[in-house]
């Protein structure tokens, strides 16, 4: 089963593409109280290959495609943002983000300044760690002392970048100045940590992330994770969604539990996605939610309980009946 799933993610993937989406059902404002999925096409936004937003939104693709009567693709992205950015245009009708840039996005701040976005939530999903991984040749030992140093802070316009940028504020640095930013996709930061191009990285991601487990099986003790929990309470002033957390030691097989900072993550649609697919696509998240722990161990961290709390984000109409 597995195998299979994994299989038809990496299919969903390969044949996906972007707008014109065909949805025959009635949009939420309708009050319609069905929770069948109608017939229809639509496209997940996920993020860089080797994410777990790749990973995850491939299987939920597959999953949906054979649990209802839409039909689904998932895109590669360069995650939050753009995701947010292209699923209020129209390109696709879901996406995954972390939950500080979608409150940026309703409240019109940050990458989305004055430009309130009109979206809701089918659900919170997993939590992303904040992975700072460092060349322990660099003599990076805090974040502050990535200063004139080369640092992947993520892909342009991904909810990395955004947190990466943040990091580097709190500890005192300009991004665009102090650090030597490279806006590199995962899959570059993970070329540019073993040939030393790069100092260190920025990543925003669930566990395991597989270009992260590449990186730390390749060099091994040659790199080391940061503790940045001591810029917590000042991100907790940027935005109250950030919390404490650990990267276990099994994760990536260090030496030691590494404490970090985590943003749950969104599955995001726009306000007028038709309630009964809304309710149908959440429904089926935690009905076939062991599915997806096989796809990837994150998604054992979506949990009903956890599910409605999106705030500031709105929980679309059928989502609350999905969850009621």
């Amino acid at each position: 089963m597995k195998r299979a799933l994994a299989a038809a993610a990496v299919l969903a993937l390969a044949v996906t593409g972007c707008g014109g989406k065909q949805q025959t059902d009635s949009p939420a404002a309708s009050g319609t109280q069905s929770c069948e999925a109608g017939e229809g096409r639509i496209t997940i936004a996920t993020g860089n290959s080797g994410g777990v937003y790749y990973v995850l939104g491939g299987g939920l693709a597959q999953l949906i495609s054979n649990s209802t009567k839409l039909r689904a693709t998932a895109a590669e992205t360069g995650a939050s943002v753009q995701n947010i950015q292209q699923l209020v245009a129209g390109n696709y009708d879901v996406a995954f983000s972390l939950a500080d840039t979608a409150a940026d996005a309703v409240r019109g701040k940050g990458s989305f300044d004055g430009k309130p976005q009109k979206i809701q939530a089918l659900s919170r999903i997993y939590p992303n760690s904040t992975q700072v991984l460092v060349r322990t040749d660099s003599g990076i030992n805090s974040v502050a002392d990535m200063k004139g140093k080369r640092i992947s802070t993520g892909s342009p316009k991904s909810g990395t970048e955004v947190i990466a940028n943040r990091l580097l504020q709190a500890a005192g640095l300009k991004p665009d100045t102090d650090v030597q930013a490279q806006r590199l996709d995962l899959a570059k930061t993970a070329d540019g940590m073993k040939s030393g191009t790069l100092d260190g990285l920025v990543w925003s991601g669930g566990l395991p992330t597989a270009q992260i487990t590449d990186i730390t099986t390749a060099l091994k003790d040659k790199v080391k994770f940061l503790d940045i929990t001591p810029l917590l309470p000042k991100l907790k002033q940027v935005n109250d969604v950030y919390d404490q957390a650990v990267i276990p030691a099994a994760t990536y097989a260090q030496p030691s539990d590494v404490p970090t900072v985590v943003v749950p993550n969104l599955l995001l649609v726009r306000e007028d996605f038709p309630a009964n697919n809304a309710c149908a696509i959440t429904k089926l998240l935690f009905d076939k939610q062991a599915e997806l722990a096989k796809i990837h161990p994150a998604a054992k961290e979506i949990t009903k309980q956890l599910a409605p709390q999106t705030d500031p984000v709105p929980l679309h109409p059928g989502a609350k009946q999905a969850l009621g």
